[in-house]
């Protein structure tokens, strides 16, 4: 029977797509799971558990925060929740406000525990990042600041994804910056979002030619090509590149919205465009 199938936690997560660790969090500090134990502690999620999870996951996706969720869970999805992000994000901005590495650390890692990378990106760091980029239009202190934020951001994903690809297998996703801009948020909140979700990835964080890049994909054989735009590409460059390297390729960014028209224009079957890490995610799930 259904309800006689139990899961290792393990299982659990490879199901949903949820870390061991943000699952054990969820139950110890908010009872949203209960899983049964063996006689040596180890947990045993029945397989109706799944669905539980998926519910989690979908009030997350709509804002609500961790601690609402077990208030939410017999509500219908049309009521409106109402979240801690905006608080987070402000955390955070005071944190970068003051030059507090542990301050930064004690915010992401505590919320790194608790949500999933993709409600994380959608919820607290693209809207950080929107809030910072307001900020440092005029701000007087606005390069001590960047510099700040990006050394600490780079390291912090940095670190994760080095850590998940120890544990992954299988061909590489190519992740490439097409422009010489130096550090972009956006290339590595895909790597972590990719990492995290099980696909192993190999990253160019400077620009590279069309060669080059064609060599990397020789040398490497990855499952696809992410190209993460710059603000201005050359066209015809671009289209001889993609159409000899042969792969499934995601490009965009942020500032696909500048270049819609010209992709548009390349007719290549296996060119899918994004414009958000989660976007670049649910593209690639679908290969």
């Amino acid at each position: 029977m259904r309800s006689e199938i139990l899961l290792p936690i393990g299982e659990l997560a490879r199901r949903t797509g949820v870390n061991p660790v943000t699952l054990r969090a969820w139950e110890r500090r908010y009872g949203l799971l209960k899983p049964q134990r063996t006689p040596k502690g180890h947990r045993l999620y029945p397989v109706e558990q799944i669905e539980r999870v998926e519910a989690i996951l979908a009030w997350l996706q709509r804002g609500a925060s961790v601690s609402q969720v077990g208030e939410l869970l017999d509500k219908p999805l049309s009521t409106p929740p109402t979240g801690d992000w905006q608080t987070r994000q402000f955390q955070m901005l005071e944190a970068i406000a003051n030059l507090s590495q542990r301050a930064l650390d004690h915010q992401l890692n505590q919320a790194m525990a608790l949500y999933p990378a993709v409600t994380l990106c959608e919820q607290l760091l693209l809207p950080l990042l929107d809030l910072l980029e307001l900020r440092w239009r005029n701000y007087f202190n606005a390069r001590l600041e960047q510099v700040f934020f990006h050394t600490w951001l780079r390291s912090k994903l940095g670190a994760r994804v080095y850590h998940d690809n120890q544990l992954l297998q299988g061909p590489p996703v190519l992740l490439a910056e097409d422009s010489d801009r130096g550090f972009d948020p956006g290339l590595w909140l895909c790597a972590w979002l990719f990492t995290s979700n099980g696909f192993a990835v190999e990253i160019l964080e400077q620009a590279v030619a069309g060669a080059q890049l064609q060599s990397a994909a020789a040398a490497l054989k990855p499952r696809a090509v992410l190209l993460n735009l710059g603000p201005r590409i050359d066209t015809r460059a671009l289209q001889r590149t993609l159409q000899n390297l042969q792969l499934p390729t995601l490009a965009g960014g942020a500032l696909l919205a500048l270049h819609q028209t010209q992709l548009g224009s390349l007719d290549l079957p296996h060119l899918h465009t994004f414009d958000t890490p989660q976007a670049a995610l649910r593209l690639l799930q679908g290969l």
